[in-house]
């Protein structure tokens, strides 16, 4: 039984005619938007310095973590079951999008969904590779996790001939070792779950989006309009002032601006740091079916290597114009700039938001994809590299996210620290967000997710700190690294 905690009496409480902003259009902040509306709040707008809306999440001209090409979609969280159970309620309503998508008219959906491919959730399967001769102790239990939840079955270790068997039987043995790594290496420890995929990032944004806007929530966009520049705390109700000079006064204020949510709230900087992982893509030639055939969601499983380990390495089947993504995550890079409170703050360095603007990659990460790519996906190497890009998150001090209000704020909520494994909660994070945010208004107990989610400490010697310890004088600063340039893309 969660103890009752003292709502905040400097604001008034939450009733359904309740003004309630949201800075941020990406998972966080849409899956709120779209819970409030559904839960009968009546005055919803969410504020976003980047045009979502024309640009339909397109990676191309959308500078966020939530506007990529995919996402993994996993099960597999370890010990932290409570992320597993909400991570298969999620994969209810991914099908269920899918279902409506199918069935529904042109002009009843957005653009972006109008042509190609309708499907948002591919159950392509998960093949999580391990770098040695065994498997980690996260897989271990992540497997105890599998059997006690009902899903062991589903899940194929590469060396149980018990399960290797099953995965023949239902059709899954193709995506134990596409690579063929046992046989080019002499071992293959991995462990493929057929409950997992990915889900196509930028059309479920945009899907997700559509929704939100027929459900009445209301958006302001774009660089001048969108951008909320300060959020002011000093008087009546929390206020946000915009790039425009204009001012929103609002019953609340949820920051779900993803890379951006430090420098707006510097002091959630002991908890939430803005990270990069480096992202490449290999065109594969239109006259090729081969590798079109090969790398496709139907053959091909999303793929990790030595995740929990180090490597941090991880590759997805084909999208529909034929594009596979592969990504590095061993190094978190940071970008340290000087806020208005003069706080050095780690900020994203994008190829388009951004006054300071990066389209390259490190060189030690390029080099770690290139490595990954030579050794598991060979067909490629002669292709090279066709593009990268830096995919800004929100790590926090321990890999959960950070949603609750905020400390000396009233009437401010912070919800961030998506940490890399956010996106996987699109349909579902907002149901839990609008909990937290009635429980506290009535001054009731946390949640199982509140209680995972609160505001909290950093005690000293803390073994998850996910690197926030290092501050500006660490390794990963990006100005500290050589940037990688097309010169390089090739193998």
């Amino acid at each position: 039984m969660s103890s009752t905690v003292p709502a905040d009496t400097s604001v008034s409480p939450l009733t359904p005619s309740s003004n309630i902003l949201i800075l941020g259009s990406g998972v966080f902040g849409l899956s709120t938007a779209l819970w409030l509306r559904r839960a009968g709040y009546e005055d919803v707008t969410v504020l976003d310095m980047q045009d979502t809306a024309s640009h339909s999440y397109s990676p191309a001209a959308i500078d966020s973590a939530s506007a990529d090409l995919n996402k993994i979609i996993r099960f597999s969280y370890g010990a932290e079951i409570e992320y597993q159970r909400l991570a298969t309620e999620a994969a209810v309503l991914w099908d269920e999008w899918n279902a409506q998508i199918a069935a529904a008219r042109d002009e009843d959906l957005p653009d972006v969904l109008k042509e190609g491919e309708r499907t948002l959730w591919w159950r392509a399967g998960m093949l999580r590779m391990s770098g040695g001769d065994e498997l980690s102790a996260f897989e271990l239990q992540t497997l105890e996790n599998m059997e006690a939840e009902g899903l062991r079955d589903q899940v194929f270790r590469s060396d149980d001939e018990n399960d290797l068997k099953r995965a023949q039987e239902r059709g899954w043995a193709h995506k134990i070792d596409p690579c063929h790594r046992a046989e080019r290496f002499g071992v293959h420890k991995a462990v493929l779950d057929s409950t997992a995929g990915f889900v196509v990032a930028y059309k479920s944004c945009a899907w997700a989006r559509h929704l939100a806007e027929k459900a009445g929530v209301k958006f302001i966009l774009g660089q001048s309009r969108g951008k909320a520049v300060r959020i002011a705390t000093d008087g009546a109700s929390p206020a946000v002032h915009t790039a425009d000079g204009k001012v929103h006064e609002a019953d609340r204020v949820i920051v779900a601006c993803g890379g951006w949510t430090p420098s707006l709230l510097p002091e959630t900087s002991h908890l939430l740091e803005t990270t990069a992982g480096s992202v490449a893509t290999v065109q594969l030639p239109r006259d090729r079916p081969d590798l079109w055939g090969r790398f496709s969601p139907a053959n091909f499983p999303v793929m990790t290597l030595d995740m929990t380990g180090g490597a941090g390495l991880y590759s997805l089947p084909r999208t529909e114009d034929g594009v596979v993504k592969v990504a590095y995550r061993g190094t978190k890079y940071t970008n340290y700039a000087t806020t208005a409170e003069g706080k050095r703050i780690s900020v994203p360095k994008t190829a388009n938001v951004t006054e300071e603007k990066e389209t390259n990659i490190p060189l030690q990460a390029l080099d770690a994809i290139k490595s990954y790519i030579s050794a598991n996906l060979p067909e490629l190497t002669p292709l090279g590299i066709s593009s990268t890009k830096l995919c800004w998150y929100t790590d926090s001090i321990d890999n959960s996210f950070l949603i609750d209000r905020v400390p000396g704020r009233p009437g401010v909520l912070v919800c961030s620290g998506g940490s890399g494994h956010g996106f996987k909660f699109l349909p579902v994070l907002g149901r839990e967000v609008v909990k937290i945010l009635e429980r506290e208004s009535r001054g009731e107990g946390d949640t199982v997710y509140g209680r995972m989610w609160k505001w909290r400490g950093c005690p000293p010697g803390h073994e998850k700190r996910n690197g926030l310890e290092e501050g500006e004088d660490g390794p990963r600063v990006l100005a500290k690294q050589r940037m990688a340039t097309a010169g390089d893309w090739s193998f």
